[in-house]
C-alpha cells in the first residue's frame, strides 16, 4: 500500500503522520456516494444549501487553531498568514452562502406566448441547473482557500453540485483533517456523506477525472499538471468541462511620472508584495517595467535594499524549492541580466531561500527570458519610452493580473495600456498591487492561456457559474418547473419578457 505523508519545509525531513493512497475501489466508492448525494442537493433548495454552506464555516472556525497547526508543519507559510488565510477560507463558504439565497446566478427567464415577426413563441423558461458531482484539486500554496476547504468547493456545493476533493500531496493532513471537520458538520444539519468526498494519491487523482459520473474538474497549480488533467478528460468518452488557474507573470508597470512622484514609495511596496507569502502567490508581479534614468534608479534601489532585507522563508515543498534555484540560475545566464540581489545561501535548512532580483534592458527582453517564478524572486526590465515598452509588453505572456502605476496628468498613458490590458488579462490594478484576491461579487482571477484555460473566474460569485449548465422548459407543466420559474413566484430576480422582474423586498446582500 502506498502512503502519503508530508515534509516540513523548515527541515526537509518528513513528518510522522502518513496516508494510504486511495485505490480504485475506493475511488469508485466516493465518487458513488457523490452521485447519490446529487438529489439530496437538489431537494434541499437554495436555502438548505445555504445552510449547508454555514454549518461548514463554522466548523472550520471553530477548528481554526488545530488546523493551522498542522497545517504549518506541512506547509512552512507561518501561523499569521494560514489564520488569515483560514478566515477566507471561512469567509467564502459564507459568501456563497448569500450568493444562493440571492439567486441572480441562476439567470431566471421566462418568455412568455406571444406573436413575433418569426411566428407564434411558445412558453420558454430558462435557468442555470447544477452539473452533477466536481473533482477539485488543492493547491499547494493555499491549503485552504484553493483546497479542500477552498472556493472551488464553495461554488460547487453553493451550484448544486456534490465534490470530491483530491488531498495535495504537499499538505495531506490539513486535507484530511478540513475534510473531517466539514463532514461532520455537513452530518450534524442531515446531509449524505456524499455532499463531499476525498481521495489521495496521484493515481486516485487521475481515476478520479476520468470517472464517468465525474462532470468537471476544478484546477490550480502548474500548466504542466493542468495539461496532463486534460489529456486524461481528452480520453474520455464524455467530454467535460476542465477550469485550470494555471501560471501568471502578472506585468507591473510605473510610468516616469510615478517613479518621480513616489519611487520610493513604490520600490518598498513591490518588496512587500513579492515577498508576501515567501513569493509564492499567482499573482505577483514577477515582470516589472521601470522607467531608464534617475527615476528609475531610486525606485529600483530602494526595491532591491528592501529585497535584500527580507527575512529568509521556506518554499513549500522541493519541487518547488528545486525549481526556485533552476529558474534563478537560467535567468541569471542570460545574456543582458543583472542580478540585482541574490542573497546569501540559507543555512538553516529545509527549503528556506533568499530573495532574488534581476534586471534587464527592454531593448535585450526576449520571449523566453521572463518565465514564472514560484519563490521571492523578480525581474526588472527597463526601458526608455512608451514605444520599448509597448513592444516589451508584447513579449510577456497573457496574464492573471496588469498592474499601472501612474502620476499625476497622464490620463492618455492610462487609456494606452488599459487597451492593452484588456486582451492580455482578467483583472487590472492601478496604483497598487496585484497580490491579495478580494472575495467579491466583482471579482474576476481569470484570464488568457496560460493564466487560465477558460473564460471564468475562480474567485467571486461568478465562480460558481463553472459548475452550471443551461436548461430551457418549454410549454412546461407547472409541475414540471422549478420554483423558481413558476408563475407569480418571483422568488429572484427573473428576466419575464426582456424585462427585469425583482422579488417584493428585494435587497442586494
Amino acid at each position: 500500500m502506498t502512503t502519503i505523508a508530508g515534509t516540513s519545509p523548515y527541515t526537509g525531513e518528513l513528518l510522522g503522520t502518513a496516508t494510504d493512497a486511495s485505490t480504485a475501489e475506493e475511488v469508485e466508492a466516493v465518487v458513488g456516494s457523490a452521485m447519490e448525494a446529487v438529489a439530496y442537493l437538489d431537494r434541499a433548495g437554495r436555502s438548505g444549501r445555504a445552510a449547508l454552506l454555514r454549518a461548514m464555516a463554522g466548523g472550520l472556525e471553530s477548528n481554526s487553531g488545530s488546523l493551522v497547526t498542522i497545517s504549518d508543519q506541512e506547509t512552512g507559510i507561518g501561523v499569521e498568514r494560514l489564520s488569515g488565510e483560514l478566515r477566507r477560507a471561512v469567509f467564502q463558504l459564507r459568501f456563497f452562502a448569500d450568493v444562493v439565497e440571492e439567486g441572480s446566478y441562476l439567470e431566471a427567464v421566462i418568455d412568455l406566448p406571444a406573436d413575433t415577426p418569426m411566428g407564434p413563441r411558445p412558453d420558454l423558461r430558462r435557468m442555470l441547473v447544477p452539473l452533477g458531482p466536481v473533482a477539485v484539486f488543492g493547491a499547494s500554496n493555499f491549503p485552504f482557500a484553493f483546497s479542500v476547504a477552498g472556493g472551488d468547493t464553495a461554488s460547487a456545493l453553493a451550484a448544486g453540485s456534490p465534490v470530491v476533493a483530491k488531498a495535495h500531496s504537499s499538505h495531506p493532513e490539513t486535507s484530511r483533517m478540513s475534510f473531517e471537520v466539514m463532514s461532520a458538520a455537513a452530518a450534524s444539519i442531515g446531509a449524505p456523506e456524499g455532499v463531499l468526498g476525498i481521495v489521495y494519491g496521484q493515481r486516485a487523482g487521475a481515476l478520479l477525472v476520468s470517472h464517468p459520473d465525474v462532470r468537471a474538474v476544478g484546477f490550480t497549480g502548474s500548466v504542466s499538471g493542468g495539461q496532463a488533467l486534460m489529456d486524461l478528460i481528452a480520453q474520455r468518452d464524455r467530454p467535460i468541462p476542465f477550469y485550470g488557474e494555471l501560471s501568471s507573470l502578472n506585468p507591473l508597470i510605473v510610468s516616469r511620472t510615478a517613479a518621480l512622484e513616489r519611487g520610493s514609495e513604490i520600490g518598498a511596496g513591490l518588496a512587500a508584495s513579492v515577498t508576501m507569502a515567501a513569493g509564492q502567490l499567482c499573482t505577483k508581479p514577477g515582470v516589472i517595467f521601470v522607467p531608464a534614468g534617475a527615476e528609475g534608479d531610486r525606485l529600483v534601489a530602494v526595491f532591491a535594499e528592501k529585497l535584500a532585507a527580507a527575512p529568509v522563508s521556506p518554499l513549500l515543498n522541493q519541487r518547488i524549492f528545486d525549481s526556485y534555484g533552476e529558474i534563478l540560475s537560467t535567468l541569471g545566464a542570460v545574456s543582458g541580466v543583472t542580478r540585482l540581489v541574490a542573497g546569501p545561501d540559507p543555512s538553516e535548512g529545509g527549503f528556506r531561500v533568499a530573495p532574488a532580483l534581476y534586471s534587464i534592458s527592454a531593448k535585450d527582453l526576449r520571449k523566453d527570458t521572463a518565465e514564472e517564478c514560484f519563490g521571492p524572486a523578480s525581474l526588472v526590465v527597463r526601458y526608455t519610452d512608451h514605444a520599448e515598452l509597448l513592444q516589451a509588453l508584447e513579449l510577456v505572456e497573457d496574464s492573471l493580473t496588469l498592474t499601472i502605476h501612474i502620476g499625476e496628468n497622464e490620463a492618455d498613458f492610462t487609456e494606452q495600456l488599459t487597451k492593452v490590458g484588456l486582451s492580455k488579462v482578467g483583472r487590472m490594478v492601478y496604483n497598487g498591487y496585484p497580490t491579495g484576491v478580494a472575495v467579491s461579487w466583482a471579482q474576476t482571477h481569470g484570464g488568457p492561456w496560460p493564466a487560465t484555460n477558460s473564460v471564468h473566474t475562480s474567485v467571486g460569485a461568478t465562480a460558481i457559474r463553472r459548475f452550471l449548465r443551461p436548461m430551457t422548459w418549454q410549454n412546461a407543466p407547472v409541475s414540471a418547473l422549478p420554483a423558481e420559474l413558476r408563475d407569480g413566484s418571483c422568488l429572484v430576480p427573473t428576466r419575464i419578457n426582456g424585462r427585469i422582474s425583482m422579488p417584493d423586498g428585494y435587497t442586494e446582500k
